[in-house]
This record gives structure tokens, C-alpha cells and sequence, in this order.
């Protein structure tokens, strides 16, 4: 994997876009990376990893506060990184979160971070492997544009994680010395995360867990086996019943034995056999016991059937004596049922001839009304006293000239009804043809005036039109004058603004200054007493910085108060908060000058009043042309309604004529109507008043007669009906042997009464004919005459019935209990296999378990991740003493320690120094600060090799290194710089960063990291 170049814009102290071409020093092989402290060297660091991880290693801990400071709204922020992997080249850039201006309104929004990740093409990366390197975004191709799948695609390119690339690649301020001086678990934590060990502590655990299961199980096993004996116990208790002798005490034992003993399958067996024994002898039993039930059973049903028989035989007996005694009645209830069939065939004819005599005097009555009712109408015709006496003939001729009459009328008093509805209608017709007449006057009067008035309405709409023209100019020089006055209002307040602008910046002038000369004379302080603070530091036989003598015979002291670097650093500070406060305040002149100049110019040069007095003038201007254009629309309409007025007044004219003339036809069509009905009315009525009150009178007397002629009809049916009805009641009479009407009476019985007369008889007949026929059975003529006896057998029935389901109870409670019993034993033989099993896996997960954990049998007291990663750190700590036997000399060398730690503590992890001086090993803190660095920096590089190899062998062009070189003497730092040199084979290119001045003489390379006046930094190739 090799770094490339690196783009960063408002990024940690970086405020303006700033580009690093990591590919200048491939020649070199070993670059630096300087500047003063603070500067921001390691923040060039911090932009690579968060480009590729998304995150920085200081602030692993602490939210990331990425964005510049220095950054105004507008100013982005992103990093952008090209590197390569095995040949192939990548471009990642990332933004992170931040606020930025709304897009609309006022305020600001939060700018979610964002991810792009892309890959050159074939064809971009021939050309840029031939001719140097080449930044056309047309070579790009998009790989992925979320910062999650960017995530997940440099997860798949890289092979190292955050850490791994910390550890091999980017060797972050501080962190490889951790290693080197950590304890067993911080190790294992950074060791795990490197070579992702954490499946074995997953193996730890699901192993811990199964055994605290397979316990679980086995106890549950063991409790429930426990209950299971319980439920035995007691079934066997409950089993031992009512059996007596040998019986009895044999299950006394078994139960009592079972009870004292531990439950195991065969206890479980040996209960489920004596519980069988119980079955049996409770079977044996309930079967002698239902067999003596049957017995006496049989007994009583045979003494209970001859009692019923006895009891049968008696009630037939006395029945019969009753029935015997009533004979007399039941003959005579026989008489009367024979004489009620007769007088029932002879009432339907005498009730007839009682209804025709009612219906023959009824009919007299009615003939005699209807002869009154018609003999004032018979005075007004031609009928005599002799035809009204036998009037059928004269009757039908008078109904049917009556007839004739009123059909004659129907036609006459139809019109005669119609007569005043027509008169109502010449009124009407009369009064039509006038308001007419009138509608044509008027209407001729307005067809003449209509034409005037449209040629007037015209003219008025002409100039209205010309008028609203003008209001479109109008509304413009209104929207351009009121532009122009806010303009000139807002020019005023600038004004004060400019001149406030002009007197804070001279005010910032004037700060910046003092903050500049106090660090010129804070700077001269400091270097004339650099030589009191050197001599400061001297100590006794130690030699000095400068001279190098052990011996201090007249060291330098200090004429005033020394100023110290972080003085100097502070004021700095100061005068750059200064220099910022000084350019903003130039930046609000120039603003406000330029708000300024651009609101003179909108204003035109003219000042508010001028402005408003051309604004009344322009509004008024409005209000015309706006009232204008709303007459314009009403004149229009007007206008065309009277168009519409003057054509609709020609076909109304029009209209009116016709209908004048239809309207005078009618009238006239109308009148001669009423006359031809008034001589038809007249010739028809007669001496009536009218037509109606004739036809009134005829239709009375064609009732009455109608009525008459029905009623002698009537009268001549019911007489011969009468007569039929009495002939036929005096052949039944005769029929049914009765003498007279009232015989038949005193022999009728209605239906109930004729229906319980033979129910009794039918009762009686039947009663008798079964109590003898009860008497004439084979089985009770031989019956005993004394009754039987039933007590005693009954009671041996009850005891021995007693006595069976006593048995069958028993019997049935211990087949239940031995059924369950049975279950129970069968689920125990099952979990006995399942338990052994258990036990036997339990054993051996047991000993597995403990050996990971680092317990006993494991006398090492190391776990399984640990001993995995043991073999790793034997790897690198192998790898680093080749270079920290060649940068001590073969002095020191690391060794891995895995002894037991006491207390219990877990071990394998440890790490110690030998020194071949004493031959003895010895802790690694016990190291000098630059022997420390030394042996940091060679487990630092053996770590990353054997990160690399576990990697699947990436092969690391790029190195960089963060600090430590300062506490090195100039021996062991040209030792360092030699091994660091050495990492160059291959093409390989070493990153420092150190302010060291020794190093910058050694490496010609640079990278220089300066602070502007502003605050911000820059980077600097040279």
C-alpha cells in the first residue's frame, strides 16, 4: 500500500485547500515532516487515517471536532486521499459534519458527513504509470457514494483495520511506546484488535456457557427423577387398599421397603411390580364379589315378576265388579245416543224452513215499501191503480223509456257545466287582446330609443380604454420609486455603520501594534537571558548541552524576571487573536462600503423626500388608471346588453303581432261556442231550472222503480222457497219416526254432548272386555292367592350390590394408580439414558472448559485467546530484536514472558528486556527514555511485519512516525535514523515528524508546517 497525495481544506488548523504530493519524495525514501509545535504536523496524519477510517486516533475517546476554527460559513472542509493497493489506485474523499449557511433564510443547517470512494481506470492508470501522475476526473470511476459503503469497499481493498493501520503504516504520537510498556490485558486489548483473536474468547465462552447448561440440565434431571420418586411414593401409599392376611402385610413391606431406599430405575421397577400385585388381588376380588351379586340379583327378579302378576290379577277383578254395577246406566246413555243420530238427520230441514218463513215475510215488507216509495212518480206517467197492483209489464216499459230520457241529457248537461268555465275564458280572452296592444306600443317606443344609447355607451368605453392603458407604466414607477426610497433609507443607516467600521478597525490597529511590539521585546528579553536558563539546567557531573564539560565552574544568572518559551508562545497567540480581530475589522469597512455605494446607487442619487413626493404623484397616477380599467368592464357589459336589447325588442314586435291575431281568433271561436249551448240547454230542461235538475228528478224515479220491480221479484222466490222447505222437513219427520217439530227438539244433543255419551259407552265396553281378558291369561289363572314376600331377599340384593362396587371402586383406583405408575417408569427408563449421556458429556465439557479458562489442569494459567496470541507475540517480539540487537549493539534483546503471575492473575502476554550486559532480563520500564524509544520504535516495526504477513502479505510502501526522536542523544538517534534508513529498500518511503533540529540537517527532505499571521496554517514542500 502506498500514500500518494493528500488534499485538505478547512480541516484542524488548515483553513484554505492544501495539496501534499507524498510521490516528490520516493526518490528520497525518507522525508520530514516539521514545523513548530501546534502547527499541525500530526494533524497531516489525523487527514489520512479519517479518509480512510472515517475517524482519528485522538479522538477515539471525544467527539470529533474536525472542521476548522478559521473557517468562515462558506469555506468547505473535506480530505481527499489517492493512494494505491497492489497496483491499483484509489481516491477517497470525506466530509465530515458540520454547520453550514441555510440555502434559504437566515441561520444555519447541519451539513450531514458525506463519503465518496473511487477507483482510476485501466486506461487512466496506463497513463498515469507511463507519464507521471495525472488528476482528470474522467480516469475516476465511482466505486461508492454513502460513507457506509465506502466504509464497507475499503474495509475489502485495505485488509487493515483502524488499529492494524495504526500499528503498521501510521505510527501515531505516542501509542507504540504503550505497547512496549503496557500490562498483560492492555496488551491482549491491542493485540486482539490487531490479529482478531476474539473468536477464541468466543470459544471461551459458548464452552463456559455449554457446561453451566449441561449442570443446569443434569440438576433439573435430578430434581425432577426426585419428584418422580415423590408421585411414586405416593401412588403407592394410596394403592395399598382394603386387602386383609398375607395380602395386606405383603404390600405393607413393599411399600415401607420403597420408602426407606433412594430412587433409582430399578426402585422405580420394584415399585411398578408391587403395584401389580395390588391390581391383582383387587381383580380377584371385584370377580368373586359381582358373581355373588348376580346370584341375588336373579333371586329378586323372580319374586318381583310374580308380584306383579298378583297385583295385575286383582286390579282386573275389581275392575270388572265396578263396571258390572253401572250396566243399567250405560244402556240408557246407548237410547239417547240413537235418538240424537236421528234428530240430527231431521234438524238441518226444520232450521231451513224456519229461515224460508223468515226470508217469505221479510220480502212482503220490503215489496210494500218499494210500492209507497214508487207511487209519487207513477202519478207523473201513464201507470194505473190496477198495473201498480200487478205492474210487471208496465214497470219494465217505464224503466226503460226513463232510460232513454237520461241517456238523451248525459250529452246536454256536460255542456251545461262547461258553460260558465267558457264564459270565465271570452273574459279572459277580452282582457289578453288589450294588454297586447298595450305591449306593442311600448314595445315600438323602445326599439326606436335602444340605438341612441349604444352609440353613447360607446363613446364612454373609448375613452375608458385609453385611459387603463396607462396603468401597467404606472405600477412599474411605483415598484422602481419604492426600490429606490428603501435604498435611499438604508444609505443612511450605512452611513453610521461605515463611519463605526472605520473607528473599530483603527481601534484593532492599534492593538495589533502592541501585540507585535510586545512580542519583539519579549523575543529580545529571551535571547539575553538564554544563557541564565541554559545554565538553569546544569547539575552537578553531568556535562552540559553546549560545551559538553561535566565541570560548571561559572554558570550564567539571570539580570531580570526570564521570560520562558510558553511567554513568548502566549503573546503570539495574542497577536494573532489581535491580527484576527484586526482583519476582521477590516472586512466589515469594506463591507459596509460597498452596502453603501451599491444603496446610493440604487437610490439614484435622490434623497427620501424627493422620492416620496414622486411617489404620491405616481400612486395618484394609479388610482386613474385603476378606476378606469374597472369602467371599462362594466361599459363593455353595458354595451353589449344593449346589442342584445335592441336585436331581442325586433323578434318581441314580431311576437306580439302573431300572437295579437291568435289570440283574437280564439275570443271569436270561443263566443259562437256559448251561444250554440245556451239554445241546446234551453230546448232540453224543460220546466226545470235546468238541464241537471231534470236529469236529477229522472234519475229518482228510475231508482224507485228499479227498486219496486226488484222488491216483487224477491217476494215471488221467497214464497216458493218456503214452500219447498216445508214439504221436505214432513218426509223426514216421517222417516225418522218422529211426530212433531218439538219431539225432535227434546231428542237433539249437540256435538260435545253426543261425542261424551260414546266415549262413556266406547270406555265402559273396553274396560270390561280387557279386565277378562286380564282374568284369561295362562300365567296368572295358576297364580298363588297369597301375596309374596320381598324384604329379606331384597337386603342381601343391597349388601351384596354393596359389596361389588366397593370391589370395582378399589379395583379401578389401583389400575389407575398402577397405570401412572407405569407412565412414570417409562419416562424415568428414557431420562436414565438421557441423564448418563449427559453426565458423561458434562465430564468431559467440564475439563475443557477449565483448561481455556486458564484453570486447573492448565498449569500455565493461560487461556486459549492468550495462547493464541502468545504465539503472535513470540512472532514480533522475534522479528523486532533484529533490529534492536543491531540498534543496542546485541546489548538488549526482548523476551517473551509467560510465567505464571501470582495471585492468580492471568499471564502470557508479558514482555521483558535481557541485557546481555548482566545477562540477566529485567521489566521494560526499567528502560532509559532513549533505550525505551529504541525498543518501542524495533517492536514497532516488528509488529507491523508481522501485521503485514497476517494481512495477506500487503506490502507497506508507506511509513510514517510520529515523535520520540527528542529524547535521544545524537548516538542513538544516528542508531534510529540508521534503521529508519535502512526501511527504505524496496522503494519503501519513511514520513517523520519531529522538530528535532539534528534531523533536519540529516533529511534534505521537507515537509514545512507554518503558522500564517492570520492563526491558520499552511504546508510547504522544500
Amino acid at each position: 500500500m502506498r500514500i500518494k497525495r493528500l488534499t485538505v481544506a478547512g480541516f484542524g488548523p488548515y483553513k484554505n485547500e492544501q495539496h501534499v504530493d507524498f510521490e516528490r519524495f520516493r526518490d528520497d525514501g525518507l522525508f520530514l515532516i516539521t514545523g513548530k509545535t501546534g502547527a499541525g504536523k500530526s494533524s497531516i496524519l489525523d487527514a489520512i487515517c479519517y479518509a480512510l477510517y472515517g475517524s482519528i486516533p485522538r479522538y477515539d475517546n471525544a467527539q470529533q471536532k474536525l472542521r476548522s476554527d478559521y473557517c468562515t460559513p462558506d469555506d468547505p472542509t473535506f480530505v481527499e486521499l489517492v493512494f494505491s493497493v497492489n497496483g491499483t489506485e484509489y481516491q477517497v474523499r470525506r466530509s465530515p459534519e458540520f454547520e453550514r449557511p441555510k440555502a434559504r433564510g437566515v441561520g444555519t443547517t447541519l451539513q450531514k458527513p458525506t463519503a465518496v470512494l473511487s477507483q482510476r481506470s485501466e486506461a487512466g492508470g496506463a497513463d498515469a504509470g507511463a507519464g507521471g501522475s495525472r488528476t482528470d476526473d474522467s480516469d475516476w470511476v465511482g466505486v461508492a457514494a454513502r460513507p457506509v459503503d465506502v466504509g464497507h469497499e475499503l474495509d475489502r481493498v485495505l485488509g487493515l483495520t483502524k488499529d492494524q493501520f495504526l500499528q503498521v503504516i501510521l505510527l501515531a504520537q505516542n501509542r507504540f511506546q504503550e505497547f512496549l510498556l503496557s500490562k498483560n490485558d492492555d496488551r491482549q486489548a491491542v493485540l486482539r484488535s490487531l490479529f482478531g483473536t476474539r473468536r477464541f474468547d468466543h470459544i471461551e465462552t459458548t464452552l463456559v456457557e455449554r457446561r453451566k447448561a449441561l449442570a443446569a440440565e443434569l440438576e433439573s434431571a435430578r430434581e425432577k427423577l426426585e419428584q418422580q420418586a415423590s408421585q411414586v411414593r405416593t401412588l403407592l401409599d394410596a394403592a395399598v387398599g382394603p386387602a386383609t392376611g398375607d395380602d395386606a402385610a405383603n404390600a405393607t413391606n413393599a411399600t415401607n421397603a420403597l420408602n426407606t431406599s433412594a430412587p433409582t430405575l430399578s426402585w422405580f421397577e420394584a415399585a411398578l411390580a408391587a403395584i401389580d400385585e395390588q391390581l391383582d388381588a383387587a381383580t380377584l376380588m371385584a370377580e368373586e364379589a359381582d358373581a355373588a351379586f348376580d346370584a341375588a340379583d336373579a333371586t329378586v327378579r323372580a319374586l318381583v315378576d310374580i308380584q306383579r302378576l298378583q297385583i295385575r290379577r286383582d286390579g282386573a277383578a275389581a275392575t270388572l265388579g265396578e263396571l258390572d254395577a253401572n250396566r243399567d246406566g250405560i244402556e240408557a246413555d246407548r237410547r239417547a245416543l240413537a235418538a240424537a243420530h236421528r234428530a240430527a238427520v231431521v234438524w238441518p230441514h226444520l232450521v231451513a224452513r224456519q229461515n224460508a218463513e223468515a226470508a217469505r215475510d221479510a220480502a212482503l215488507t220490503e215489496e210494500e215499501e218499494a210500492r209507497e216509495a214508487f207511487e209519487p212518480f207513477a202519478a207523473e206517467s201513464s201507470a194505473t191503480p190496477a198495473e201498480l197492483a200487478s205492474p210487471t209489464e208496465s214497470l219494465a216499459a217505464t224503466i226503460d223509456e226513463l232510460t232513454r230520457t237520461i241517456g238523451t241529457l248525459d250529452t246536454v248537461r256536460a255542456d251545461e257545466r262547461r258553460l260558465p268555465t267558457l264564459l270565465q275564458e271570452v273574459e279572459s280572452l277580452q282582457r289578453r287582446v288589450g294588454d297586447i296592444q298595450g305591449e306593442l306600443e311600448e314595445a315600438s317606443a323602445r326599439s326606436v330609443a335602444v340605438p341612441a344609447q349604444i352609440d353613447d355607451v360607446a363613446a364612454e368605453l373609448t375613452e375608458a380604454q385609453i385611459a387603463a392603458a396607462a396603468q401597467q407604466a404606472a405600477t412599474e414607477k411605483i415598484n422602481r420609486l419604492t426600490v429606490a426610497r428603501d435604498a435611499a433609507r438604508s444609505a443612511i443607516a450605512l452611513e453610521t455603520q461605515h463611519r463605526e467600521a472605520l473607528t473599530a478597525e483603527t481601534d484593532a490597529s492599534g492593538e495589533h501594534s502592541t501585540a507585535a511590539a510586545l512580542i519583539h521585546d519579549l523575543m529580545r528579553r529571551r535571547l539575553a537571558g538564554h544563557a541564565a536558563e541554559l545554565a538553569a539546567e546544569l547539575q552537578p557531573g553531568e556535562a552540559c548541552s553546549v560545551c559538553g564539560s561535566p565541570a560548571h565552574p561559572a554558570p550564567a544568572t539571570a539580570q531580570a524576571e526570564p521570560v520562558t518559551a510558553d511567554d513568548v508562545e502566549r503573546a503570539r497567540s495574542a497577536a494573532d487573536v489581535r491580527r484576527g480581530e484586526m482583519d476582521a475589522a477590516h472586512e466589515r469597512v469594506l463591507h459596509a462600503a460597498t452596502a453603501l455605494a451599491e444603496a446610493r446607487a440604487a437610490a439614484a442619487g435622490k434623497t427620501v423626500d424627493e422620492l416620496d413626493a414622486e411617489l404620491i404623484d405616481a400612486r395618484a397616477a394609479l388610482a386613474e388608471a385603476t378606476t378606469a380599467a374597472r369602467s371599462v368592464a362594466a361599459l363593455e357589459a353595458r354595451h353589449e346588453a344593449l346589442r342584445g336589447e335592441l336585436e331581442g325588442a325586433a323578434v318581441h314586435l314580431t311576437a306580439l303581432r302573431d300572437e295579437k291575431e291568435t289570440a283574437a281568433a280564439t275570443l271569436a271561436e270561443v263566443e259562437h261556442t256559448c251561444a250554440d249551448i245556451r239554445t241546446r240547454i234551453a230546448r232540453y230542461r224543460g220546466a226545470f231550472e235546468s238541464v241537471a235538475g231534470r236529469a236529477s228528478w229522472l234519475q229518482d224515479a228510475l231508482a224507485a222503480a228499479t227498486s219496486f220491480a226488484a222488491a216483487l221479484r224477491s217476494t215471488q222466490s221467497a214464497r216458493s222457497a218456503y214452500a219447498s222447505a216445508a214439504a221436505a222437513l214432513t218426509e223426514q219427520l216421517r222417516e225418522q219416526g218422529f211426530v212433531t217439530e218439538d219431539d225432535v227438539a227434546v231428542a237433539r244433543r249437540t256435538s260435545a254432548e253426543m261425542a261424551a255419551l260414546d266415549a262413556r259407552i266406547t270406555l265402559h265396553d273396553q274396560a270390561r272386555s280387557t279386565a277378562l281378558s286380564i282374568l284369561a291369561e295362562p300365567e296368572i289363572v295358576g297364580l298363588p292367592a297369597e301375596p309374596v314376600e320381598l324384604e329379606g331377599p331384597t337386603a342381601r340384593l343391597a349388601d351384596a350390590r354393596a359389596a361389588r362396587d366397593a370391589a370395582l371402586r378399589e379395583r379401578s383406583v389401583v389400575a389407575e394408580r398402577q397405570g401412572q405408575l407405569a407412565r412414570i417408569v417409562a419416562k424415568v427408563r428414557d431420562e436414565s439414558a438421557a441423564s448418563a449421556q449427559l453426565q458423561e458429556e458434562y465430564a468431559q465439557l467440564h475439563e475443557l472448559a477449565s483448561v481455556v479458562q486458564g484453570k486447573d489442569p492448565n498449569t500455565k494459567r493461560m487461556r486459549l485467546e492468550t495462547y493464541v496470541l502468545a504465539a503472535q507475540l513470540e512472532e514480533i517480539v522475534a522479528s523486532a530484536n533484529i533490529r534492536l540487537r543491531a540498534m543496542t549493539s546485541g546489548r538488549y534483546a526482548l523476551e517473551h514472558d509467560d510465567s505464571v503471575q501470582y495471585r492468580n492473575t492471568q499471564s502470557g502476554l508479558g514482555l521483558t528486556i535481557l541485557d546481555q550486559h548482566t545477562g540477566r532480563a529485567r521489566a521494560t520500564n526499567s528502560l532509559s527514555g532513549g533505550e525505551t524509544f529504541l525498543a518501542s520504535l524495533a517492536l514497532a516495526l516488528g509488529l507491523a511485519e508481522v501485521v503485514t504477513n497476517q494481512a495477506g502479505g500487503i506490502t507497506l510502501d508507506t511509513l510514517f512516525v510520529d515523535e520520540g526522536f527528542g529524547s535521544l542523544d545524537s548516538d542513538t538517534l544516528e542508531i534510529a535514523m540508521g534503521t529508519l534508513d535502512s526501511l527504505r529498500a524496496g522503494g519503501r518511503t519513511i514520513g517523520l515528524i519531529s522538530h528535532v533540529d539534528a534531523m533536519k540537517e540529516q533529511i534534505p527532505a521537507k515537509l514545512r508546517i507554518i503558522v500564517t499571521d492570520r492563526g491558520y496554517s499552511e504546508i510547504q514542500a522544500g
